[in-house]
């Protein structure tokens, strides 16, 4: 045989399968692209020039695995629908005398033509595009981007060294596929497996209890920590009991619908209910990677969409004021030598100085505390310290940091008049609810609850920190703090810390906000070294002064977090992309390879009777009865994800549960529109493929 035989015999089945391998070439070309613009962006120097662009470099080199092995799986799994449609040919070619060895060469060259195809065009895009995306990218941190086109050739190679690795798997597991086949069941796979599964009610019950087990677990977790720690299990459980209740559950709802009279023997109903129960299994496993595929896309963008959203009320409660300064201090003494006077005063003379006495201070935050982390256990707060054990990991589901504050501070921030009795305190949680009457810390005197109050002044502190955080107001803190005294950890360190929060707004730009920090900064240096020098000349030592402290300014972190939420934005609405990629092309081949097993089907339906109507009617109420399955479904696990995603993001400093709210209804319904266009789409191509026999006529 000539040396061109087999890659014209290739082509030739590519083209005579064109509806088939089109849309997986398609699919293949838009990893290729994705793959490309992101690794092009991991490198890209115009991005790594733009402040937060190194934070957003970093999320993308994460972004490029994800790609990378879901483009496996993926691409694993559709050919599978490629692979199931040509075995009939090459049991034809296997009895026509080719041996496996000539059908290697086919499947060969077929594999080297798509690969070749699907690379070139998905890098000939991905360049096309990545320059749009490199400007998207610095837009979202807020930069300026210069247009200059540029390849990226590090990128270029890491694509085709991943993806060719992806194409030689695929044609290594379809050629073992051939190799253990005989010519007669290749020519019959179509019709392979065409069983209802065993045990439906059993497999059912079973990704029922799976399925409400994973729902609890979702709503009934307050911790943020708790809903971290359990999610990763809770979307495992939700994928195992979403493949069971589709796969025996649509076999359930077939038969429930069989045995209706009134609904099974009508014609739109008969053909499409008795053809479908016969490969439910396939079909079930096919309606369920649909949803859990939606599920991802409608999860990850409410979740990134919502980060960037609300970017600055993360800012916000991250930075609770435009200049924050946070002090620690060696002991109560050092706390009440009068260095916060100073701070304060060297901090107006900043402001005046920048300003030239016309910037006003404005929504002072100053406060004292005693600081200390902890432990809920046997229903008292317990310290990590030198006789305690060390702490789990399973121990940080119960971890609290504590914060002791003056009551007339807190009376002073929030213009209230509480007063409190020997005993009582007044409390404010942050992440999770505190349901005690009282509070016990290292087995000492119960404090007696009188109040939970609403709200008060964040410091930052907490909104940095994954563990929930108690406010306990007090009438005197250093008696409150007594108790502690003493304690270290095992590493020789007090348990507990001495601090001062002290902040306020200005009303001016970034610019000028930057510059008083620096003025703020060297103040703070300069008093360090003073009571440093101080403490020397009192004892003689040379250890480190009993006042540190550091100052932080909104505007300086701006670009950190843009960097931060603008690359897991990006990187949700890429990854929801590819999920929709997957999606589109499931619910594509589920209706192609369904059509061509029910062409013969009608056919013969056809000639008993049945009409070009009722055919079309039969198609809508096929694809009607488990279509919309996938979504509805994909909606009930988004609600009940909807708590645990809320509490997750708490992590991330946001807050704003309406914000949340209405970006994953909006998420959800514009999803549900896309979903209905590729439904229309896709029942035409169904409909066209089970009546070709009528139009050859």
């Amino acid at each position: 045989m000539k040396s061109m035989f087999y890659p014209k015999l290739a082509w030739m089945g590519i083209r005579k399968n064109s509806r088939l391998y089109i849309p997986y070439i398609l699919a293949s070309m838009g990893m290729v692209m994705m793959y490309y613009i992101v690794a092009f962006l991991n490198t890209s120097s115009a991005l790594q020039s733009v402040p937060g662009g190194e934070v957003m470099q970093s999320m993308l080199g994460f972004g490029m695995y994800v790609i990378a092995a879901f483009s496996l799986l993926f691409l694993f799994y559709t050919n599978s629908f490629l692979n199931r449609r040509r075995k009939k040919e090459f049991g034809l070619y296997n009895i026509l005398g080719m041996g496996k060895w000539n059908l290697a060469k086919i499947l060969v060259s077929e594999s080297v033509m798509s690969a070749v195809i699907s690379m070139g065009g998905g890098l000939l895009a991905g360049i096309t595009f990545s320059k749009f995306a490199e400007l998207g990218m610095v837009n979202l941190l807020m930069g300026e981007a210069k247009f200059s086109f540029s390849l990226g050739a590090e990128a270029i190679l890491e694509t085709l060294k991943w993806f060719s690795i992806i194409f030689l798997v695929i044609l290594l597991q379809t050629l073992w596929q051939i190799r253990g086949e005989s010519a007669m069941e290749l020519l019959h796979s179509e019709n392979a497996g065409e069983k209802p599964p065993k045990a439906n009610w059993l497999l059912a019950l079973t990704g029922l209890v799976i399925l409400a087990a994973a729902y609890y677990l979702a709503v009934s977790i307050e911790n943020p920590i708790e809903a971290l720690l359990w999610f990763f299990v809770a979307v495992i459980m939700v994928i195992v009991a979403t493949y069971l209740l589709f796969i025996a559950g649509s076999v359930t709802i077939c038969r429930i619908l069989q045995k209706n009279k009134s609904y099974y023997y009508k014609t739109r109903h008969f053909v499409s209910i008795s053809s479908m129960i016969y490969r439910m299994k396939r079909n079930g496993a096919g309606l369920a990677s649909i949803c859990i595929l939606c599920t991802m896309v409608l999860v990850m963008l409410s979740g990134t969409v919502c980060l960037y959203a609300g970017t600055e009320d993360s800012l916000r409660n991250r930075y609770p004021r435009n200049i924050m300064i946070d002090a620690s201090f060696r002991s109560m003494e050092a706390m009440e030598s009068g260095v916060m006077d100073r701070v304060r005063e060297a901090a107006g003379q900043a402001v005046s100085a920048e300003g030239d006495g016309t910037l006003i201070t404005e929504n002072v935050l100053d406060y004292p505390l005693v600081d200390f982390s902890c432990i809920m256990a046997e229903g008292q707060f317990r310290t990590h310290d030198e006789n305690a054990s060390a702490f789990q990991m399973s121990d940080y589901a119960d971890a609290w940091q504590i914060f002791l504050v003056p009551l007339e501070d807190y009376n002073r921030m929030m213009d209230q008049k509480e007063a409190l009795a020997p005993g009582e305190v007044l409390i404010y949680t942050t992440k999770r609810d505190y349901e005690k009457d009282t509070i016990t810390v290292n087995d000492g005197e119960a404090m007696r609850i009188k109040k939970v109050v609403p709200e008060f002044v964040q410091n930052g502190v907490d909104a940095e920190q994954i563990i929930p955080t108690m406010f306990i107001f007090v009438p005197d803190l250093a008696e409150a703090a007594r108790p502690l005294e003493g304690l270290v950890n095992e590493w020789g360190n007090p348990v507990m810390g001495f601090r001062w929060n002290y902040g306020f707004d200005l009303d001016c730009g970034d610019e000028m906000q930057m510059r008083i920090l620096d003025r703020a900064q060297a103040a703070l240096e300069h008093e360090m070294m003073r009571m440093k020098a101080d403490q020397d000349a009192l004892d003689g030592t040379e250890e480190t002064s009993p006042f540190l402290a550091y100052s932080r300014c909104a505007a300086k972190e701006r670009a950190t977090f843009y960097g931060l939420y603008g690359s897991l934005f990006f990187l949700g609405i890429l990854l929801g992309v590819v999920f929709v990629f997957a999606a589109v092309l499931i619910i594509y081949y589920k209706q192609i390879s369904e059509g061509y097993e029910d062409q013969a089907r009608f056919e013969i339906m056809q000639k008993v009777g049945m009409t070009e109507t009722d055919i079309r009617r039969s198609v809508n109420s096929q694809v009607l009865t488990v279509f919309f399955l996938p979504l509805i479904m994909a909606g009930i696990h988004l609600a009940f994800a909807f708590p645990m995603v809320h509490k997750l993001l708490l992590l991330f400093s946001l807050t704003n549960l309406k914000l949340l709210l209405i970006v994953t209804v909006c998420c959800y319904l514009v999803f549900a529109v896309f979903y209905m266009m590729v439904y229309r789409i896709t029942s035409r191509g169904y409909y066209h493929i089970v009546s070709m026999w009528a139009e050859k006529k």
